[in-house]
């Protein structure tokens, strides 16, 4: 008899935690959708592969069905996901305020608990400064010359080169300038290579959160263990050092550390650094990857391009001296590509917020406590605000000043939390795309296969064979056994 009741109450209780599970208590209305399986949520639709360009397929289901607010559960955590520009461009504006920063737990265990996107308030806008030290338009200016050397540098070996996989090659490229700007690191004389750490951290970051020896997101934690223990072991040493003068940012961060009362401590500031590298090099590369394969299938596109800084050259009265930042200021057209590769390439799924108190927004309650996701991609392929927007079109841009996100763009964030490495990241890409359209051509050799997971990945790389412009009037043979 006991065991039948204790199984009678057993079964009462699972039936009444799945029923909670799938409606959980809200005070007004919650927007409709489902909460998926218990404990997991929708968490593996989520993360499943897709090769779409357009909206993301776990997206464009549910607003189908749902409408352009719905919720959600991802990794244990319910979820509002606004597809709204309206609900969108509130939840910006009220940072701080009424909605704050957040990722999930499997994400901050990622970056650190202390990394800039988990900090808040005073904190938040003191690393915010810290790091424009670094990457404001003043730094930027001394830092043009750096850069196009870097890329004109990094050109002439790829041409050299029978093949590239300009996803794997941009990125090195880029961390190693990087690396250079914020630690004075150079892979050239460094017994330990730091990137490798890096790209084991990222082939588990978009992943199933699952920490077992062997899976992807486990390797992950791997990769940044290591890094973060290199890291420190060159900030110690750095500290030792007695230097004079400024120069990179590790400087500025041992400065703050020296100060009387400082918010800034070693954490937080090892957390800072981990984040800028990943930021910088990793999405760079994916947009300038992306950006490349881009115009080689819109030869117009490139030809444009092409009369834009064919152009700058032809008005220098040296043609051999570097670009100046009045030039770069001029690259109207090539700003105009830059938006719609980042708007197309959408290498950011979503932008995550939690609801400091409960908010009801034409006619839904977001309770208090549960995280918001905006998503970037149903924003920038909304065929209401673009015309025909899977098409690739840098000329929709004609006229449109961005210093900021909007309610239809949010390639780079949106709010105060705008990332302060946009310009950093237009710097390196206009530069990039100078030295390439003005002395090289290029041909794809294989790859170049997109997919989603749900962020950009180019899972069998992009490779391509560089060559100089002036070599030959024909493109030579390729072999294609290499």
């Amino acid at each position: 008899m006991w065991p039948l009741c204790l199984g009678a109450m057993l079964i009462i209780a699972i039936t009444h935690w799945v029923y909670r599970w799938r409606n959980p208590s809200c005070y007004g209305k919650l927007p409709p959708g489902s909460m998926g399986f218990p404990l997991l949520g929708e968490t593996l639709q989520f993360f499943s592969p897709n090769t779409s360009s357009d909206i993301p397929p776990f997206i464009k289901k549910r607003m189908k069905r749902y409408g352009p607010i719905f919720k959600t559960n991802l990794v244990g955590r319910p979820v509002v996901v606004s597809t709204d520009p309206e609900l969108n461009y509130f939840i910006f504006q009220q940072e701080g305020q009424v909605f704050q920063s957040w990722y999930p737990d499997t994400f901050t265990k990622i970056f650190g608990r202390q990394n800039v996107g988990s900090l808040h308030g005073f904190m938040y806008k003191y690393l915010k400064n810290l790091v424009l030290n670094l990457f404001g338009p003043e730094s930027l200016k001394k830092m043009l010359p750096e850069v196009e050397q870097t890329a004109c540098r990094t050109l002439e070996k790829w041409s050299c080169e029978d093949i590239v996989d300009l996803k794997e090659a941009t990125a090195r490229m880029i961390f190693d300038l990087t690396a250079k700007k914020l630690i004075s690191y150079d892979s050239t004389k460094s017994s330990e290579n730091l990137r490798d750490n890096f790209v084991a951290f990222i082939q588990g970051l978009i992943s199933f959160p699952l920490d077992v020896p062997g899976t992807a997101y486990h390797k992950c934690l791997q990769g940044r263990k290591r890094a973060m223990k290199m890291l420190k072991k060159m900030l110690q040493e750095r500290r030792e050092m007695q230097k004079k003068e400024q120069e990179d940012f590790f400087d500025y961060v041992i400065e703050e550390l020296k100060k009387e009362g400082t918010v800034l401590t070693e954490a937080i500031a090892l957390d800072l650094m981990f984040v800028l590298l990943f930021a910088s090099f990793e999405t760079t590369s994916l947009a300038l990857t992306y950006a490349t394969k881009v115009l080689s299938d819109h030869p117009l596109v490139l030809k444009q391009l092409q009369e834009e800084h064919e152009a700058i050259l032809k008005r220098r009265e040296d043609p051999n001296s570097g670009i100046t930042w009045k030039e770069y200021k001029s690259m109207t057209y090539t700003f105009q590509f830059i938006n719609e590769t980042v708007r197309l390439a959408n290498i950011v799924p979503g932008i995550f917020r939690k609801a400091l108190r409960e908010i009801n927004f034409k006619g839904y309650t977001i309770p208090k406590g549960w995280a918001v996701m905006v998503c970037p991609p149903a924003v920038h392929l909304n065929a209401a605000k673009y015309q025909d927007p899977l098409s690739f079109n840098p000329r929709r841009w004609e006229g449109i000043e961005l210093n900021g996100a909007t309610k239809h763009f949010m390639a780079f964030g949106g709010g105060m939390r705008f990332c302060v490495g946009t310009d950093f990241t237009k710097v390196q890409m206009a530069i990039f795309l100078h030295c390439l359209v003005t002395k090289y051509r290029w041909r794809p050799v294989k790859g170049g296969n997109i997919v989603r997971t749900p962020g950009l990945q180019f899972p069998n790389g992009f490779h391509v064979q560089i060559m100089e412009k002036d070599q030959t009037k024909q493109e030579p043979e390729f072999d294609e056994t290499k």
